[in-house]
């Protein structure tokens, strides 16, 4: 403490000022600023004046608390320092600094640092710029698409005797059926969706699990197949309107145990993993891609659930609309081409008119070709060309999209067991409903959609066996690379369902036996 203390204690220096002793006493607080206007005030010289500090021996003395003192026989001397004299110290001094900040720049990179900052800051403000026109894009599209919708509410209009959700009177568009779901914007609002790396090649392979993703997300995955193949930039798409089309699209399919969006989406990832798997981007032009994906999209919009046997026999408006050719499949183009003619749901506006013409027709020939009614001719067809096929030849393309699309369409067997096996029970809670209804309204029924008949081994078996494996061994002719992981997983699942049946046949045996047999002693004991 003595020593911290003796620090701050008055310090005397001895100034000669016009040949007198001057005694300046000043305390160690006191700062160089305080000091030198001391000095100055003590030597009769303006406080702003420029001073150095001089001992008997003309060398210059520090002016600050810490300056050693001197003794009346030794006096110090303050001497104003003429322009020149500051002049030149200041160009000293700024001649220093310029090689220090030299010398900084060089070790630091700082000029390399600010404009990597500023750039950055660049990229910052027009990223926020961006999001923030996303914000007001996003709004508007709710704001029109809740208008929409009054606008078909407000109409209104009458349906006799069709399931069918549409009217398609003149001047009616289709719009969705619900208010547009808030989903949260980092995943359906983003301009592009960031996917793991994991999911982006699990997206391409058949063993996708499709239950494990909500709405939103299968319309992030939709999407960026849509950017990976590059058909946003072949047919010039507006992403905006890639999102609205896609968000449009999940609207209009309806919650049927099967036939709904996480079908639709089903059918679609199996597409891009066909594309994928068969190289059909070396094969097929990108116009074929986006017909190809774009009818996948697009197969099954509207279902109402009922099929079209039912649609048929009860005369529903669908089956009089369409002379009772394909109701369903008809249906689904026509919804398909009602969202397309809504400008904020044109995929397909910046293409040429005519080539729109064959696009459309493109589209329209694979969703028909869906119609499982016409499965053995469009089979027969592609098998007589398969062994000589021209990918030059515009029919043979046009029959190898029909038959892709119709293998998507009934892929799940191709799935894992634990993927396919949920579909199956909600496939046959759909034909249960059918089957219901036929029995209540006095229709026929299909054996294999009746609860009291089929099981799910028995309703499996022959489709395998009759339906699938027939048409990818008849695929794999052209892509032998699907054997191991499309065509194996088929015989795989064809022979789980038929130890299935096995168990099944011996517990309904060994039931009717039992049967029999308390029959036989019930008759003994009368």
């Amino acid at each position: 403490m003595g020593s911290s203390s003796s620090s701050y204690a008055p310090k005397t220096i001895f100034l000669d000022v016009d040949g007198k002793v001057q005694k300046v006493v000043f305390s160690g607080h006191c700062s160089p600023c305080d000091i030198k206007e001391l000095l100055c005030s003590s030597s009769n010289i303006s406080r702003n004046t420029a001073i150095m500090l001089m001992d008997p021996e003309g060398a210059l003395v520090s002016i600050d608390p810490t300056m050693p003192t001197n003794s009346p026989n030794s006096l110090y001397k303050v001497v104003p320092l003429s322009t020149g004299q500051i002049g030149e110290k200041e160009d000293m001094f700024q001649n220093v600094l310029s090689q220090v900040a030299d010398q900084f720049s060089r070790a630091f990179r700082i000029n390399e640092l600010k404009s990597e900052v500023t750039n950055r800051l660049a990229m910052l403000e027009k990223r926020v710029e961006l999001e923030g026109l996303k914000v007001v894009e996003i709004e508007k599209c709710k704001n029109d698409l809740r208008k929409l919708r009054d606008e078909m509410t407000s109409r209104g209009g009458g349906r006799v005797n069709c399931p069918c959700k549409y009217n398609f009177d003149d001047g009616k568009k289709v719009t969705p059926r619900r208010d547009v779901p808030n989903y949260p914007k980092i995943f359906i609002w983003r301009a592009q969706y960031t996917l793991s790396q994991e999911t982006i090649e699990a997206l391409k392979k058949p063993t996708f699990d499709v239950w494990h993703w909500e709405h939103n997300e299968m319309l992030s995955c939709l999407e960026y197949m849509y950017h990976d193949l590059g058909l946003v930039k072949e047919f010039n798409m507006n992403p905006i309107t890639l999102k609205r089309w896609l968000l449009a699209i999940q609207e209009n399919y309806r919650s049927n145990p099967f036939h709904n969006f996480r079908h639709c989406f089903c059918v679609s990832q199996m597409m891009y993993g066909m594309i994928n798997l068969c190289n059909l981007q070396d094969k097929l032009t990108l116009t074929d891609m986006g017909i190809l994906m774009t009818a996948a999209v697009c197969h099954d919009l509207d279902h109402p659930g009922y099929n079209n046997t039912y649609q048929i026999n009860a005369r529903t408006e669908l089956a009089v609309r369409y002379n009772d050719i394909s109701p369903l499949e008809n249906h689904h183009c026509a919804v398909a081409f009602q969202i397309l003619s809504l400008p904020e749901c044109n995929i397909f506006a910046n293409v040429d008119p005519e080539a729109y013409k064959q696009i459309r027709q493109a589209i329209i020939t694979l969703i028909l070709a869906t119609d499982m009614a016409r499965h053995g001719e469009i089979l027969d067809s592609f098998k007589q060309k398969a062994d000589n096929f021209d990918f030059a030849n515009e029919e043979h393309v046009t029959c190898l999209k029909m038959v892709l699309i119709k293998c998507c369409d009934i892929s799940n067997e191709v799935r894992p067991t634990e993927v396919a096996e949920p579909w199956v029970d909600c496939l046959l809670e759909e034909y249960f409903m059918q089957s219901d209804r036929e029995k209540s309204e006095g229709l026929p029924v299909a054996p294999f959609m009746d609860r009291d008949k089929v099981t799910k081994p028995t309703a499996q078996i022959g489709f395998i066996k009759f339906v699938l494996i027939p048409m990818f061994e008849t695929v794999m002719k052209l892509f032998p690379q699907i054997e191991e992981i499309m065509v194996q997983p088929l015989r795989d699942s064809r022979d789980h369902y038929e130890e299935l049946k096995q168990i099944d046949d011996a517990m309904t045996e060994e039931a009717q036996k039992k049967k029999t047999e308390n029959m036989s002693i019930g008759g003994k004991k009368k």
